[in-house]
Formats: C-alpha cells, structure tokens, sequence
C-alpha cells in the first residue's frame, strides 16, 4: 500500500512539475515574441514545415473522414427518414469537432514530433549551450518561431480540412447515396452557423499552441543521448495528443 502511494505522489509531483515548467516556457514563448532580433526567416521557414508540409496528410485525413462520415451518417438517419439532414450532420461535425481535431493529431505526429526531436537532438549534442555561449536565447531562437508557426497553420490547416471534407461528404452523399444536391447543401447552410465555424477555429489556434509548447518543452529538456530524445520524441506525441482530446472537450463545454 505504502509503495502504491509513494508512487502516485512521483507520478502526482512528475506531472506538476513538467505541467509548470510548459506553462513557464508558454510565459517566456509571450515575452520573447516581442523582443528584437525578429527572426521573420526562421519563422517563414516554420510556417513551410508545419503547414505546407502537413497539407497532403491533412487533405487525405479530411477527404476520407468526410466520406466515411457521409456514408455512416446516410445508413443511420435512413432509420428515420432523415437522410435530407446529411449535409448538415456532415459539416456540422466537421467545423466543430472533426476538422480540429483530426488537423491537430496530424500535426502533431508529423511536426509535433519532428519539433521534440529536433530539440531534442541540439540539447544532447550540446548546441543548445553552445547558442547560450554565443549570447542567443535559446527560447527567442528555436521556440517562438515555432510556436507562432503553429498556432498560424494549424487554424488555416482546419479550414482547409472543413473544405476537404464537407466536399468528400458531398461526392459519397450525392454522387453514390443518390441525396439531392440542393437538399445538401440547402441543411447545411441552416444548420451550420457562424458560432460552430468560430469555435473550430477557436480550437484549432489553441491546439496549435499546445503541440508546439509540448514538443519544444519535451524536446528542450531531453537528456540521456539517442535513447533519450527517442523517449522525449514519444512523450511529446502522447502528451500534445491526450491534451487535444482533453482540450477540446473542456473548449467545448465553454463554447455551447
């Protein structure tokens, strides 16, 4: 009993400890944003690594999600007699949970990731210090460009999703289930409001800052050489996805 207990306190007093230092790197992310040199280069190039690159695995993450929605959706509302809300289910579902969500999880596997283990690699071979010997702020150099990045693409990454899979929605809907384009379009356009599109873009600018957060704070302090930035790399991806999932249920308790 005494060896459970002792364990839950290092989990407990673990998990207090990584959750402030994230929010101090968040702080210090804030602070430095706004101080000279502004590294408009780095973080051009960042946009290109979280958003350009993360297009084609978003795009195919929207397209077939619409589409399976679309099917599931038809064979479910058929039992009622409601296949004519299946343009409104389909981007309902989308621009408030789905587009956010799948576009988060998929940046993070991808840029997430790679952010953790680039960092990750610099502070095992020493070049984290060696930008501190040099008087650069690590935090100004390597993670507000970063940051900035995703919370920039992952919501501009959303919206594209929504487009892509309202539209793969709409080919399984109307051109295989045979649902009248009008009707489509028609449910979708009362159903879905101003305040649903908002909040998904509400979400997705808060999930693109915490994937970053969470992969430059695991990667930052990564130690133990190879092994350990394999295990900083890991962490980042469980942790930034857990709290999306977690994230956007208490993001939608606030909105609706």
């Amino acid at each position: 009993m005494l060896n459970f207990l002792s364990y839950l306190g290092r989990v407990g007093l673990d998990f207090i400890s990584q959750a402030g230092g994230m929010a101090l790197l968040f702080l210090t992310t804030l602070v430095y944003t706004f101080r000279p040199p502004f590294r408009l280069r780095l973080f051009f190039k960042q946009m290109e690594f979280v958003g350009v690159n993360s297009l084609l695995v978003v795009v195919l993450t929207a397209l077939f999600s619409g589409m399976v929605m679309a099917f599931q959706g038809y064979h479910a509302l058929s039992k009622f007699g409601g296949e004519s809300l299946l343009g409104g289910l389909v981007a309902l579902s989308l621009v408030r949970e789905l587009g956010p969500v799948l576009t988060s999880l998929m940046v993070t596997a991808r840029a997430g990731s790679a952010m953790a283990a680039e960092l990750g690699s610099m502070r095992v071979t020493e070049q984290i210090d060696a930008l501190e010997v040099m008087a650069v702020n690590p935090v100004h150099y390597l993670v507000v460009p970063r940051f900035w990045a995703a919370v920039i693409m992952v919501p501009l990454l959303t919206i594209i999703a929504d487009l892509v899979g309202i539209a793969g929605g709409y080919l399984v809907g109307v051109m295989l289930l045979n649902v009248d384009a009008g009707i489509f379009i028609r449910k979708m356009q009362e159903m879905v409001e101003w305040l649903d599109l908002s909040s998904g873009i509400y979400k997705a600018f808060v999930f693109g800052g915490l994937l970053s957060i969470i992969g430059c704070y695991k990667g930052y302090n990564a130690s133990g050489g190879a092994e350990g930035v394999g295990r900083a790399t890991t962490e980042a991806v469980v942790i930034a996805s857990v709290s999306i999932l977690v994230g956007d249920y208490i993001l939608t308790s606030l909105l609706f």
